[in-house]
């Protein structure tokens, strides 16, 4: 035991705990950009998917749903392309559903 409390190393008075102002390998959510940039699409990106009436969230999850994708697919293309999807449009659906196998699923706390 008293060896394994001999390798840590205890911060120095006045120190926060936090990782060292200097250290190259820590990079910030925004990346090595711009903050404002980062902020101005942290803020559309919120505005995008929390900002739609209950009528067209059913419509697109319907849609969606008659189309094998998911809501967030469906808005995506929406969104991207300014394409609303038909059941006609065979190559592009196959397409978004290919992609799925190469994405992470992300998981909400």
């Amino acid at each position: 035991m008293a060896a394994a409390t001999a390798r840590v190393r205890l911060p120095s008075a006045g120190h926060n705990g936090g990782p060292p102002l200097e250290e190259e390998t820590h990079t910030p959510p925004w990346g090595k950009g711009e903050i404002q940039r980062f902020l101005h699409w942290k803020r559309a990106h919120a505005e995008v998917w929390k900002k739609v009436s209950p009528d067209v969230m059913r419509f697109r999850m319907e849609k969606a749903d008659r189309l094998g994708l998911t809501y967030e697919e469906y808005t995506l293309e929406i969104l991207e392309r300014g394409i609303h999807l038909q059941v006609e449009d065979v190559e592009r659906i196959a397409a978004i559903k290919a992609a799925r196998k190469g994405r992470r699923r992300r998981r909400h706390a």
